[in-house]
């Protein structure tokens, strides 16, 4: 059965040489509801890619009884060696809004729904292996590559205190920064640091695309992010590389997506020599 989402893929010339390939997974932005049976049977297909490891950036949840179904799609996935963030639609559930508030710059002002069951998510994800990077670091050995892991909580909302996970990475192969909204604070905090990547997500790739010479370009990224950079791998010279994923799905009230289809990220780290 064809599936509805599309696969982004790169390679990424990261680790030291003579290290074996790694083949990394990274979804984002689910919003899942019990009704979304295609998205639902899309995330169930993810693992038929063999990554060697899974990076969730946020947004699982856009229902208050969306957990259970969450954690059954991402069953397969739960075998796998994975970490995630939060982002804001895994604390509050979505309300209706103008959805052209979405093209519009950011104030800043949030208008935000009932609270979500997020520690039965985080429960959920962490009893079966999958670690925590809201403002913490994991060490993992995928592969003989020793990776740092950081991460914080969600910038949209302003959770984000990176001061938390600062600091020169340990003893590593690899560091990596997770974040599910890519501000630029963030991004600086982090090549401050010397983090070689930085995955992300929250942009949805834009939402809205126009047609453009060579492809389409982004109207918004939802935050400070240049829009040039609302999808995929991008570096900006200084920065760590930076994958932002544009998401499988959308707000149930802003079921919309222009030239922006739903997709995730294989991305395979290799050898820079």
């Amino acid at each position: 059965m064809p599936m509805s989402y599309r696969l982004r893929e790169a390679s990424l010339p990261v680790l030291p040489a003579g290290h074996e390939p790694i083949r990394v997974l990274h979804f984002s932005d689910l919003h899942l509801t019990p009704k979304r049976s295609t998205e639902i049977r899309d995330i169930k297909s993810f693992a038929a890619l063999k990554p060697d490891l899974v990076i969730s950036t946020g947004d699982f949840l856009a229902d208050k009884e969306a957990v259970p179904v969450a954690l059954d799609a991402l069953d397969s996935l739960l075998q796998l060696p994975g970490l995630f963030v939060f982002g804001s639609n895994d604390y509050y559930a979505p309300k209706p809004k103008n959805p052209f508030t979405y093209l519009l710059r950011d104030h800043g002002k949030r208008i935000l729904g009932d609270l979500l069951p997020v520690e039965d998510l985080r429960s959920g994800l962490t009893v079966r292996g999958w670690k925590d990077l809201n403002h913490q670091r994991a060490t993992l050995k995928v592969k003989g590559t020793t990776i740092e892991f950081r991460g914080t909580d969600d910038a949209h909302l302003e959770r984000d205190n990176y001061s938390l996970v600062a600091g020169t990475p340990e003893d590593c192969d690899l560091a990596v920064g997770v974040t599910h909204a890519p501000y630029l604070r963030i991004i600086e905090s982090m090549s401050n640091d010397n983090l070689d990547l930085i995955f992300a997500g929250h942009t949805h790739g834009g939402q809205v695309r126009l047609p453009w010479p060579g492809g389409s370009k982004a109207l918004t990224t939802n935050c400070d992010l240049p829009n040039w950079r609302a999808r995929g791998v991008s570096r900006v010279k200084g920065e760590p590389w930076l994958n932002v994923s544009a998401g499988m799905g959308t707000s149930p009230f802003a079921r919309i997506r222009v030239a922006s289809p739903p997709e995730i990220s294989l991305i395979t780290l290799e050898s820079s020599l």
